[in-house]
């Protein structure tokens, strides 16, 4: 019966969590086909990265734009717009002849993606209580690791069996039924839906179709959301990492074939899986323990930055391809244990503008999308070695973890038009 009482909101969260899964197999599904792309296209390892941060570009800005898209056009038509595009785009880089026409397919790919988890973030803000929020981000962030982890194996499998122009046509068509699910059944307020139940509507935030109509109080809202930006910077810095170079890094480093390199990069995305959900849970637990938002928030985003420094520092030393595939696993799950919380971070200090909050949080990831990539390429073909990208990232784990001590979760955002700027946050709201 718990089930049934539950079930609109249970099934929000799964079409959710399904659209992270969908949309992060399209992010990351080159990483798997590059190195037959490489060879078929004729690219080096620089212009390769220049095509991986294509996508990093419109993402970026969009995270902005798209936040307060979704703060006014509403979650429901904002995420059918951008999965649409999404899909298109998947489609167009299947067909792509040349570095041009594959860096604008990962350019239109961006514009798609870029506003869609600050949308996300907005319709759970609205489907979900206070306490229910580090959750939510952490299942839906599992599911997209759960698409990082599957994505090598699935697209190792459609090259194999056919081409990798037939990888991105398959996704680009999963795109579209799940653009179609979404519009037949969500409501951006969940009182509109016709099987909500009053104990789900219970301890649910006030309506914001309302609130979407306010102005953004741009400047103020980005300087408070300033130190998270940051934050997630140094945490995209590490996760872009991950998603480009993985299993080239497998491939080339180990000389793996390319079935055996998606399986080592799949092993490590698996342990992102545990970790997005167990940072959810674990922060969540400490929010209803303590009731101090700052201390879920940041005690989690800290050790996750320094648990992965941990694992990651014996990469320098240690070249045996079962033991570094096994350091960078924990060194994986504890990055992840970040992303639950900093997601949260913004629907706790500005709920009333959480689509416009995580935009601006988000963009410091898109950022680190469209330098880390290049960088990367070029000290690969400076060096000659896969593993100097690992090595070089250690140092923006230590700066990530300073920074999430300036984020201040517990502290409300309020428009400064109509009351001091910050007010003490609570644990229920």
């Amino acid at each position: 019966m718990q089930l049934v009482h539950r079930q609109a909101s249970r099934l929000v969260l799964l079409i959710s969590c399904l659209m992270y899964f969908v949309f992060y197999i399209d992010r990351v599904n080159i990483s798997t086909a590059a190195p037959v792309m490489q060879q078929d296209l004729g690219l080096t390892a620089t212009e390769l990265g220049i095509a991986f941060s294509a996508f990093a570009y419109p993402y970026a800005f969009f995270q902005i734009a798209g936040g307060w898209f979704g703060d006014r056009l509403g979650p429901r038509k904002g995420l059918f717009i951008c999965s649409l595009i999404v899909a298109v785009s998947t489609i167009w880089t299947g067909i792509a002849g040349g570095l041009l026409s594959l860096f604008l397919a990962r350019l239109a790919l961006g514009i798609g993606e870029g506003p869609a988890f600050p949308t996300a973030t907005r319709a759970l803000s609205s489907w979900m209580r206070p306490d229910q929020r580090g959750w939510a981000q952490g299942i839906t962030h599992a599911f997209s690791r759960l698409g990082n982890a599957i994505s090598p194996p699935l697209i190792a499998a459609l090259i194999v069996a056919f081409s990798w122009r037939v990888s991105f046509f398959v996704l680009g068509a999963a795109s579209l039924v799940w653009s179609l699910l979404w519009w037949l059944y969500f409501r951006d307020d969940p009182r509109d839906h016709p099987q909500i139940t009053n104990e789900e509507l219970e301890g649910l935030p006030p309506a914001n179709v309302a609130a979407a109509r306010k102005s953004i109080p741009w400047g103020p809202l980005f300087m408070r959301i300033l130190p998270v930006t940051l934050t997630d910077f140094c945490y995209g810095w590490i996760l872009w990492l991950y998603l480009n170079w993985l299993p080239s890094f497998f491939l080339h480093e180990y000389n793996l074939k390319i079935k055996a390199s998606a399986l080592f990069a799949a092993g490590v995305f698996f342990a992102g899986v545990v970790g997005d959900t167990v940072g959810g849970l674990l922060s969540d637990r400490i929010l209803k323990k303590t009731g101090d938002v700052g201390k879920a928030r940041i005690t989690v985003i800290v050790l996750g930055f320094l648990g992965s420094f941990c694992c990651m520092l014996p990469i320098v030393f240690i070249h045996d391809l079962n033991m570094v595939a096994l350091f960078l696993s924990g060194a994986f799950f504890f990055s992840e244990l970040i992303v639950a919380p900093i997601w949260a971070t913004p629907m706790d200090i500005a709920p009333e503008f959480s689509g416009a909050a995580s935009g601006f949080m988000n963009f410091g990831f898109g950022m680190a999308g469209i330098i880390s990539p290049v960088v990367f390429g070029y000290a690969i073909d400076l060096s000659g070695r896969w593993d100097v990208p690992f090595i070089g990232s250690l140092a923006m784990l230590l700066i990530g973890a300073v920074l999430a001590l300036r984020m201040r979760p517990g502290e409300r955002f309020v428009a400064p038009q109509s009351a001091p700027q910050v007010a003490k946050n609570t644990a229920v709201t």
